[in-house]
């Protein structure tokens, strides 16, 4: 894939991301804006904390991806992207097709 076609798939995750984060009741910070209710009785205290538990836990997945996206989209504006942040030998073009967000070759990933 090449760096227009990579940039285009990162934004269109990073859309999808942050849709998925709006249907949370989350900003792109992964804060809750309180769009979700929790339930509102005792009788509900427990299944709703195990909600809230839930939804922060799928949350934080989310906010911890966007930033890979993020950071992606700015080691393609410095000149970076597909370059190995342990080695710095170019990461291949298979892994990177698979995983646009990738910062490790495969070799330097297996080892960590």
């Amino acid at each position: 894939m090449n760096t227009d076609a990579a940039v285009a798939v990162l934004h269109e995750e990073r859309e999808k991301l942050i849709r998925q984060l709006g249907d949370l009741g989350a900003n792109e910070e992964g804060d809750l804006t309180g769009d979700v209710e929790f339930g509102d009785g005792f009788a509900d205290a427990a299944a709703a904390t195990a909600e809230r538990t839930e939804v922060l836990g799928l949350v934080e997945n989310l906010t911890t991806l966007l930033a890979d996206v993020d950071t992606a989209l700015k080691r393609v504006a410095d000149g970076t992207y597909g370059i190995c942040d342990s080695c710095g030998e170019p990461i291949g073009a298979e892994r990177m097709d698979y995983r646009p967000i990738s910062r490790y070759c495969f070799d330097c990933k297996s080892k960590r």
